[in-house]
């Protein structure tokens, strides 16, 4: 009967001893050998990024160079209002027309080209748009050469307001205009 006695206390204590330390630990190595799993996920995903980092690097360094200026300068990823106006002063130069009363603002609402009600928030469009107002003096001639000009540029402008008026000049031997121009221009964000 002792050893029957013997035999229950062993198997009692074997047990506890499962119980308590045993599977707990053995439950912990389980748990660490998935988060380690995950790890070993995230690297094989983190080197997969790299080489296809590493691909598309190689593929954007193939391109031309002037190409990816011209890229660049028909949708730029951000707004350099001193760089535009020069551009468009030079632009007007060749025509001999003078851009004054420059005005860069943005629309209160991007999304609201429409009509709609507007916004407040994020709008989810991945371009945004700045509006130029300028005004300048000429003859008729000279503004369409400027117009064709603008229209034959590489950055995206849409004309979204334009109001002529005639100057009234003594002894003047072309009829002269001033123009209030309102451009519209684009961006990404």
């Amino acid at each position: 009967m002792l050893r029957y006695s013997f035999a229950l206390i062993g198997l009692f204590i074997a047990g506890a001893i499962f119980l308590w330390y045993t599977k707990p630990t053995y439950d912990g190595v389980q748990s660490i050998k998935a988060e380690g799993a995950q790890y070993d996920a995230a690297l094989a995903k983190a080197a997969e990024l790299q080489q296809l980092k590493a691909q598309l690097l190689q593929r954007y360094n193939s391109f031309n160079p002037s190409d990816l200026d011209r890229v660049q300068k028909l949708l730029p990823d951000h707004v350099d209002n001193v760089a535009l106006i020069l551009d468009l002063d030079n632009l007007a130069a060749k025509f001999q027309m003078p851009i004054e009363n420059v005005d860069v603002s943005t629309p209160a609402s991007t999304g609201n080209l429409g009509g709609g009600p507007a916004t407040i928030g994020a709008t989810g469009q991945k371009y945004d748009s700045v509006t130029i107002q300028f005004s300048t003096r000429g003859t008729y001639d000279q503004f369409l050469a400027l117009l064709r000009d603008l229209e034959q540029a590489l950055r995206v402008v849409d004309l979204v307001e334009l109001d002529l008026s005639p100057e009234n000049a003594q002894g003047a031997t072309e009829l002269r205009y001033s123009y209030n121009i309102t451009l519209r221009t684009y961006w990404l964000k």
